[in-house]
């Protein structure tokens, strides 16, 4: 690989700071609300030992970002890129959630720009994987120009395999909403 997928990514409101050990305890506090994960297809993940699974999977994955506003120093959320493919020149970003305070404030679309614009120096197609039943995510994603192309079963790291549905947005295609 030759770039990284752990910079620190921010534009004037939020920044995307590479996960660390010691923000365990803020980003779950994030995530113990029920509401966050109710269209997620691992909706326990506001429990305290599933969400350590899902945080020892993110720190693993070397791709995993704590989502910061500047302005309040808050950690809004997390999101990764993971599954770089260099044969097929893409790379996938997942694994986002906000917590409610956040939503509904334009807060992903900004941080998608962030990650997309970064990695589309690097690769021509970024994939996301999405819950069937997670519409929010659905439509924020078609709303950034994402086609869904596949359903597949997909196993998160420690946990069940879930139905999900594979969106793309190709690098020429990106260029084109700027």
């Amino acid at each position: 690989m030759n770039f990284s997928i752990q910079t620190i990514l921010e534009n004037e409101e939020y920044q995307l700071i590479p996960l660390q050990q010691g923000d365990f305890e803020m980003l779950y506090e994030v995530a113990s609300n029920p509401k966050v994960w109710e269209q997620h297809p691992n909706k326990d993940r506001y429990k305290r030992d599933v969400f350590e699974n899902f945080f020892k999977g993110a720190m693993e994955s070397e791709g995993a970002f704590k989502i910061v506003e500047k302005a309040s120093a808050n950690i809004l959320g997390s999101t990764r890129f993971y599954d770089f493919d260099e044969s097929k020149n893409s790379i996938f970003i997942g694994y986002t959630f906000y917590g409610t305070n956040s939503w509904g404030k334009g807060i992903n679309p900004q941080v998608k720009k962030l990650m997309l614009d970064y990695v589309f120096q690097f690769v021509d197609k970024v994939y996301f994987h999405i819950g069937k039943e997670n519409f929010r995510s659905q439509i924020a994603l078609e709303r950034l120009g994402g086609t869904k192309i596949a359903e597949e079963e997909i196993a998160y790291f420690g946990e069940p395999a879930r139905t999900n549905f594979v969106y793309e947005i190709n690098k020429k295609n990106h260029l084109s909403l700027k």
